[in-house]
């Protein structure tokens, strides 16, 4: 079964149909596809859901990190947690089933391909739109650093929040009801070249312009604020230029079904959907560790969360 004509995202689907492929169903030996073994999606789910809720509990615990800012990251960490979880289901499904201590009815796939495709689809929706949030917070911070706080209330920034969540979802549960229809991948890809323009221009301003407003901010006794600012923004520079490359191959591989679905070149390349499942898991592994490099006070409460939990386990 060709992922094309499958679900919108059939990740469970496509694997599934991977595992149980013969070789006489596969691609012509020019065309190379790499074998992921479901036993490494399964490893690095884990470790992906373990960070991204080690995080989340150090944003609760620590009420220094109890602004806006880090409201944001805490919701990112969601999103990922969102494609962790639906992997490490999805991975437990198909490991049972490969064993034969689970029968696959046709039905029981469907609706299990559904949930996760609404998860995944809902984590990339959400995840894009609190990059763009997170890019517009630190434009606040920078370029209206005396009024950012009457700017950016915690009451807003809970607003944008559950805006954000129930635009995410409800699109999620659309695209995947209308997944035949080519106009869902488009506004799918759309939206993802948008949010990327949009952030890479409040960036782009921002860098360019961060030496004139620091030398305004340092004039009012604010230059330490200035510096906190600009690394957040270098770090979500840094999430976002992650995040396009571990998403970059899926979103082309919509494209592709748009440009050529039936093209030998194209068809392989839908063959190595696995490989670009992994790299949309390592986003989600690898964004807590960016959070934990970048920022002093959350990898301390990190650490003091791993070594509380270690002291408990023993």
């Amino acid at each position: 079964v060709v992922w094309a004509n499958s679900a919108l995202l059939g990740p469970a689907s496509e694997r599934f149909n991977e595992t149980n492929s013969t070789l006489g169903e596969r691609s012509s030996p020019s065309c190379v596809q790499i074998r992921i073994p479901q036993e490494l999606f399964l490893a690095l789910g884990i470790i992906s859901l373990v960070e991204n809720i080690l995080v989340i509990l150090a944003i609760i615990r620590n009420r220094n990190l109890h602004s806006p800012m880090y409201y944001f990251i805490c919701c990112l960490a969601v999103s990922d947690m969102l494609v962790s979880v639906s992997n490490v289901v999805e991975t437990i499904f198909m490991l049972l089933n490969d064993h034969g201590l689970l029968d696959v009815h046709p039905g029981m796939l469907r609706h299990l391909d559904n949930v996760i495709d609404v998860m995944i689809c809902s984590s990339v929706v959400s995840s894009l739109s609190f990059l763009c949030t997170i890019a517009a917070d630190r434009y606040i911070t920078i370029f209206y650093a005396l009024r950012y706080h009457s700017i950016m209330t915690t009451q807003r920034a809970v607003t944008i929040i559950a805006v954000v969540w129930l635009a995410s979802v409800t699109s999620s549960i659309l695209f995947i009801v209308y997944h035949t229809d080519n106009a869902v991948i488009v506004c799918l890809v759309t939206f993802f070249c948008i949010t990327l323009v949009f952030n890479a221009a409040l960036y782009l301003h921002m860098f360019v312009l961060a030496h004139v407003h620091s030398r305004r901010i340092t004039a009012f006794h604010k230059g330490r604020r200035q510096s906190t600012s600009m690394k957040g923004a270098i770090t979500l520079t840094i999430l976002l230029g992650v995040f396009i490359l571990c998403w970059g191959p899926f979103f082309l591989h919509l494209i592709l079904i748009l440009a050529c679905p039936a093209s030998p070149f194209c068809n392989c390349f839908f063959r190595n959907f696995n490989l670009f499942l992994i790299l949309i898991i390592c986003n989600s592994l690898i964004d807590p560790l960016i959070y934990a490099y970048r920022s002093q006070e959350l990898r301390k409460t990190l650490q003091e969360l791993v070594l509380c939990s270690w002291c408990f386990g023993m």
